[in-house]
């Protein structure tokens, strides 16, 4: 069995247009397949499209509908905790992720017997806001020369995993998850596949330019230290900065009998360490609230509603 992940919030619209043309493709599949959606809190009509759905194909549409938004992260969880396939694939609703790149999917996983995933990858970023695209591929950059976990430049969630690799991914019951980082953690053979950016067929994107910031945020602390060590470095310098200025004022006090004079020097030096310290306080404190909601324990989902509720 393939199952296909479909996390949705807000996608009333895209919903019957995704399953269309998934459906256009499953002639080409051997697998037989399953449908598992993730009502991720949608504020729309999303849910009554998804119990339509399900009264129509019963036999191979699944739904799970949480009690809030919970975030795309805990969808993705969600989606793979259910699977049931022994082929396993992420797919977004909105079509940015062909359907017809599945059979080649599929076959490259067949024929070669090593390969555990098969990954997409975008060629380009046509249609994107240059600005987002700048920063995307500086994210990238920056988080593969810190980090010790790989991440692909373009690399998408639509992936297809086998249930090796799934299981594997479900060990890490982490509270604070970042999918991207975690395909690459826990390593198995990836092969990826290269496409053109694809424009969503319907509705609006709920990511926006600084949730994208806050996410990417999240990857790095998720998956690097390196911003523990830049404010360890940045209290270092500082540190040996302020001693050398004391010895340089207190020799030419001695020797040129020239006293340090001007309070607005005074006042920058002390705006700039004050606000380093700041800087500093605030990349601890993020690691700090990271720990504090592992402590917590808590779920990573509530779900409210699923098709099994449709049955009785």
């Amino acid at each position: 069995m393939l199952s296909i992940i479909v996390p949705c919030y807000n996608e009333e619209d895209s919903i019957p247009l995704f399953f269309e043309e998934v459906e256009k493709v499953s002639a080409q599949i051997k697998q037989d397949i399953e449908y598992i959606f993730i009502n991720d809190g949608s504020k729309d009509q999303t849910l009554n499209t998804l119990r339509k759905l399900y009264k129509k194909h019963p036999e191979k549409v699944r739904y799970l509908s949480f009690s809030r938004n919970f975030g795309k992260e805990a969808g993705l969880y969600a989606g793979l905790k259910e699977a049931r396939g022994s082929l396993i694939t992420v797919m977004d609703v909105d079509l940015q992720d062909p359907p017809e790149l599945l059979p080649q999917m599929i076959q490259m996983l067949e024929a070669n017997k090593d390969l555990d995933c098969i990954g997409t990858r975008r060629g380009d970023r046509e249609g994107e806001p240059a600005i987002r695209s700048f920063f995307a591929r500086m994210f990238y950059k920056l988080v593969n020369k810190i980090g010790e976990t790989e991440m692909v430049d373009g690399a998408r969630d639509f992936r297809l995993m086998t249930r090796q690799m799934v299981d594997a991914i479900l060990e890490l019951t982490e509270y604070n998850r970042f999918s991207k980082g975690i395909f690459s953690w826990v390593g198995f053979n990836t092969e990826y596949l290269s496409y053109e950016n694809r424009e969503r067929v319907a509705g609006a994107t709920s990511w926006s330019f600084w949730s994208l910031l806050s996410y990417s945020i999240d990857g790095i602390v998720n998956f690097s230290e390196a911003p523990l060590n830049l404010a360890s470095y940045v209290g270092a310098f500082s540190c040996m900065g302020s001693v050398i200025a004391m010895l340089v004022i207190f020799f030419r006090t001695i020797i040129k009998g020239d006293p340090t004079s001007g309070w607005p020097s005074m006042v920058c030096i002390i705006l700039f360490v004050g606000g380093l310290q700041l800087l500093c306080l605030g990349i601890i404190g993020k690691y700090i609230g990271k720990i504090f909601m592992e402590t917590k324990k808590r779920p990573i989902y509530l779900v409210k509603e699923t098709e099994k509720d449709q049955q009785q």
